[in-house]
């Protein structure tokens, strides 16, 4: 039997890149998001080119209703999950603390916190129950590091990062694994959503450099799950060469 995968946030960017990647490898996908559409127009591109299921989920997490209403009553054949990528999130805005939009802010923390929170405490009891699993939390070198208006997108990666080392201390005595992926700059919609739409403004960051790009997070993904079952990657950097923190570029 395949094993099962459950990636979040799955209708672009890392997301998209894990659940292609991850059909390649063979596992069945849940596959959620809010835009049904897109969604749709992958998981039938998955069913072309790989011989998996994938069952699309339109939903927010944002929501505890909608994450439970979907997840919580998942067709039999699709409950044993064995393998959780927390990815859904977004940095809305880059304005300064005292400059700060209200409606950016509860995005960023009702998606980033809430939302990883309310779908592993709907996935976790069972694994705990299974005595197996892997969560994968994709976090950012802004939760190493904060730079100058990302106050609060910062400070949601910062608990991304605090999050998985409390997961992996509480789910411990039950075998399963859990792993922070931080990547630096990568070539996504981020920056786009960030700047809201400013397609100019977005495409500016990664001027003069190669940043990463969202296939490098899905090869990661990959590498952590290939792993002997006795180890556990339990926390991850990956920065493009040109990028050495959350500001310094070498550029040209």
């Amino acid at each position: 039997m395949k094993k099962i995968a459950l990636i979040t946030g799955a209708t672009a960017g890392l997301g998209r890149a894990i659940a292609l990647r991850l059909a390649r490898e063979g596992y069945d996908l849940i596959l959620t998001g809010r835009r049904a559409g897109r969604l749709d127009e992958l998981a039938q591109q998955i069913g072309q080119t790989c011989p998996v299921r994938v069952l699309p989920l339109a939903f927010d997490v944002r929501s505890y209703d909608q994450v439970t209403t979907h997840l919580g009553s998942l067709p039999e054949d699709w409950r044993d999950i064995d393998v959780l990528v927390n990815n859904a999130g977004l940095a809305v805005g880059l304005s300064p603390i005292h400059q700060g939009v209200i409606d950016d802010w509860e995005r960023m923390i009702d998606t980033n916190i809430k939302g990883l929170l309310y779908v592993t405490r709907t996935v976790s009891p069972g694994m705990v129950a299974r005595r197996s699993g892997h969560i994968i939390n994709i976090g950012s070198i802004a939760g190493r590091q904060v730079y100058p208006g990302g106050n609060v997108y910062c400070a949601t990666k910062h608990a991304v990062g605090a999050l998985s080392q409390a997961m992996r201390i509480d789910l411990l005595p039950h075998h399963i694994k859990v792993t922070l992926i931080a990547p630096g700059a990568v070539q996504t919609e981020f920056s786009l959503v960030r700047f809201k739409g400013d397609e100019a403004r977005a495409a500016s960051v990664y001027e003069g450099f190669e940043p990463l790009a969202a296939e490098d997070i899905a090869d990661a993904v990959v590498y952590v799950l290939s792993a002997p079952d006795h180890v556990d990657v339990q926390d991850l950097l990956i920065m493009s060469k040109a990028q050495a923190t959350g500001t310094l570029f070498e550029k040209g």
